[in-house]
């Protein structure tokens, strides 16, 4: 039961970094956002009508956020052992840039090539992932191996 809560505590954490994150390169990236030749892409949770989203949008952001961070932490429970490095630091940071490589990189690759958005949005959205994967693999690795190393499995 531990290793549950851990796993949740963990991604509770992942999703408000991601939050953090994202509100930081939302105001970088808001002539994008703001742009009216792109307000047809925007989905309508985020942009019901022209203007700044609504306060639902920002539950919904969390939520999808914790999920993505529960799932996060659910893999590295499978694989962390696997993941090269002596420390949750190094471990983590690993983690977070294979998942980036492999999770990522290529969804990015595919936006670019299906939907008509501006290549520099897309770029910050690269380096806001990898900033969000690198800080939620050392904290979802410090929590997961903590966890481990206490009931010595790490």
């Amino acid at each position: 039961m531990q290793k549950v809560a851990r796993i949740i505590g963990a991604g509770i954490l992942f999703g408000i970094i991601a939050l953090i994150v994202h509100w930081i390169f939302a105001f970088v990236g808001m002539d994008y956002y703001m742009d009216p030749t792109y307000f047809p892409v925007w989905s309508k949770l985020m942009m019901p009508t022209a203007g700044p989203p609504p306060v639902s949008f920002l539950y919904y952001s969390l939520s999808f956020n914790i999920l993505s961070g529960i799932l996060f932490a659910l893999v590295y429970t499978v694989i962390g052992s696997c993941v090269p490095g002596k420390q949750f630091m190094s471990r983590g940071l690993m983690y977070g840039f294979l998942v980036f490589l492999v999770g990522a990189i290529p969804g990015y690759l595919a936006l670019y090539l299906l939907i008509n958005l501006p290549t520099g949005l897309i770029a910050l959205w690269i380096v806001e992932s990898l900033i969000i994967y690198l800080i939620g693999g050392m904290v979802v690795a410090k929590l997961i191996s903590t966890y481990l190393f206490l009931r010595g499995l790490g």
